[in-house]
C-alpha cells in the first residue's frame, strides 16, 4: 500500500472536534479496536462528498462484514446553526456512520486537507495508509481493496 505522497501525515493528529450534539472530543480517542478506519471529510454542500457517501452507505454492511471498518465522517462545514444542519442531513440519509464537526478546520489543517471530499485509510494500528482526494464514481472500490489488504495483511 502507499501512501498518497502529497500527504505527509502519517497518524491522525491529536485535535479537538465536536460531536453532532457539541461535545468536544479528542481526535486521539478514534479507535476500531485494532481493525481499520477510513475517515473522510466532506460537507453538505459538496455533491461529489455524497455521491462518494451515498456509494459507500450502500456497500457498508458488507464492509464491515469483510474488514470490521469503521467509518468516520469529519464535517467542514461551518459552526451553528450549520452544525444541526449536519445532524439532521446525516440522518435523512440513514447513515450509521460516526459524525464529527471541525468548523474551526483544525483537524483539516492537521491532516493537510485541501479539497472534499477527501478519504483516509487508517489501519488497525493508526497509521494512515492511503489518501484519495475527490470522487468518481467506483473510488470507493479502491478504498474496498486497500481495506481488504488491511484484512489480509493482520492474518
Amino acid at each position: 500500500m502507499v501512501l498518497a505522497q502529497e500527504n505527509k501525515v502519517t497518524t491522525i493528529p491529536s485535535v479537538t472536534v465536536k460531536t453532532k450534539d457539541g461535545v468536544a472530543i479528542s481526535t486521539s480517542t478514534f479507535s476500531n479496536n485494532g481493525k481499520p478506519m477510513l475517515i473522510d471529510f466532506w460537507a453538505t454542500w459538496c455533491k461529489p462528498c455524497i455521491a462518494e457517501l451515498d456509494a459507500i452507505a450502500d456497500k457498508y454492511d458488507y464492509w464491515q462484514k469483510e474488514t470490521g471498518v469503521k467509518i468516520i465522517l469529519i464535517s467542514v462545514d461551518s459552526a451553528t446553526p450549520e452544525s444541526y444542519k449536519v445532524a439532521d442531513f446525516v440522518k435523512n440519509k440513514g447513515w450509521s456512520y460516526e459524525v464529527y464537526l471541525d468548523p474551526p478546520g483544525d483537524l483539516q489543517k492537521a491532516m493537510q486537507v485541501m479539497d472534499t471530499p477527501c478519504t483516509f485509510v487508517v489501519d488497525g494500528n493508526g497509521k494512515i495508509v492511503w489518501v484519495h482526494n475527490s470522487y468518481t464514481e467506483g473510488d470507493e472500490n479502491e478504498a474496498f481493496n486497500i481495506l481488504k489488504q488491511l484484512g489480509t495483511n493482520s492474518k
